[in-house]
């Protein structure tokens, strides 16, 4: 056995979230694309089978109260709260990302042109509308392609620019900016304090996109000042393909909350049947409709793997699996095949890394046939997530050595 591969297997003897991997549905594969689809928690086939038997089987509309189907995307938001640093209260699940972007972003404009009137100080004796949204240039497309239509329906002028970029494109016309915590390309992590610090004191609201952050790393939602955020669930929360999203309404703006999609779960009455829309209170303003109970309590009975684990704890094993994965492709790739756009500080890493590489689409099928599963992002991007609830050390190794085979 070579050196690193000794070493991955003290790492695992010494690992206090090795017996977590347990908790998952898993196979010989080394399994690296968590951060795209987590894989499957162990309990949840048996409570799906519940859901659909009993509970709709059965049960049928009486589920509703007695399985607690109503209440789900607020219970079921709680449970997520911890681990992106949120009181009870505050979140609320169901839609996709890009349904939650749209409300959090038109939202943030409504309330950004409310506070203290709808015009302000242009910093040349006149006033201007705040009647721009930044947006992150390297985020996500289908972000982008949502902040430019809220922008047209809030008559904005849409920016992109980078997130370092961003402190000096705020100005008085600035309404909201959608920012992601963790690029999903390069697995960069963004400054969320200070951005989020800058973009209130300029008097407008940030939007953080949490998809490539929650359930990887401490995000502090509460403690930083956020004011909204979304995220998906399939990816490190392990909801199962297409599982819900949830929106992070700040208790403090929540009666502010205006959602450009009112629908009759986020009435004040739902029953009522009132053709007038009256929001409800708390975080059921980022209701929409019916929820989607199949993938919602297949998250809630996912999110059972996360009992008794800190995040503080999964973040030191996300940044040990990384260095170490970093180490193993210096050590076993050939120079100059592989580039890594993955930031080397702690600070500025999220839970992947991204390999530069000349013919990645190629090399990642070539990955995939030999039992290392990452993924390929256009052009030549080679990418891999490393989710510490079920990735190991030696996986990590193997990796590394598989990769540089395949690159020989």
């Amino acid at each position: 056995m070579s050196d690193l591969g000794t070493k991955a297997r003290e790492l695992d003897s010494a690992d206090e979230l090795a017996p977590l991997r347990d908790r998952f549905v898993l196979d010989g594969t080394v399994y690296l694309d968590g951060n795209s689809l987590g894989a499957l928690p162990a309990n949840v086939p048996d409570r799906i089978a519940d859901v659909v038997r009993r509970q709709w089987g059965e049960l049928r509309i009486r589920s509703w109260e007695e399985s607690g189907w109503w209440t789900a995307p607020e219970r079921i938001g709680d449970r997520i709260a911890p681990l992106v640093g949120a009181a009870p209260g505050q979140i609320v699940v169901g839609d996709s990302t890009s349904v939650n972007v749209f409300k959090a972003l038109v939202a943030a404009v409504r309330m950004a042109r409310t506070d203290g009137g709808a015009r302000t100080d242009d910093g040349t004796g006149g006033t201007r509308d705040r009647d721009e949204i930044l947006v992150d240039a390297t985020t996500f497309p289908t972000d982008g392609y949502i902040a430019r239509s809220a922008a047209r329906m809030t008559g904005c002028t849409l920016r992109p620019v980078t997130p370092a970029e961003v402190p000096g494109a705020l100005s008085a016309r600035t309404a909201a900016v959608l920012l992601n915590h963790v690029d999903y390309r390069t697995g960069r992590l963004h400054d969320l304090p200070s951005l989020t610090a800058a973009v209130h004191a300029a008097g407008a609201y940030a939007v953080w996109d949490l998809c490539h952050s929650a359930g990887a790393l401490p995000v502090g939602l509460d403690e930083h000042g956020v004011g909204l955020a979304v995220g998906c669930t399939y990816k490190y929360l392990n909801g199962g393909p297409g599982s819900p999203a949830y929106l992070y309404v700040r208790r403090e703006l929540q009666d502010r909350f205006d959602s450009p999609l009112p629908g009759w779960n986020s009435h004040a009455e739902p029953f009522g049947m009132r053709p007038d829309f009256e929001p409800a209170s708390g975080a059921r303003r980022g209701r929409v409709g019916t929820p989607d109970i199949l993938s919602m309590l297949a998250l809630e009975a996912a999110l059972e793997v996360w009992d008794g684990v800190p995040v503080e704890a999964v973040r030191a094993k996300s940044l040990a699996l990384t260095d170490f994965f970093l180490e193993c492709v210096v050590a076993y790739v050939p120079d100059g095949r592989v580039t890594s756009l993955t930031p080397v500080p702690h600070g500025e890493r999220g839970s992947q890394v991204a390999l530069r590489c000349a013919d990645a689409g190629e090399v990642m099928k070539r990955l995939i046939e030999r039992g290392v599963v990452g993924d390929f992002r256009h052009p030549d991007v080679l990418r891999f997530g490393f989710t510490p609830l079920y990735v190991g050390f030696a996986d990590v190794e193997r990796a590394a050595r598989v990769l540089a085979e395949v690159l020989r």
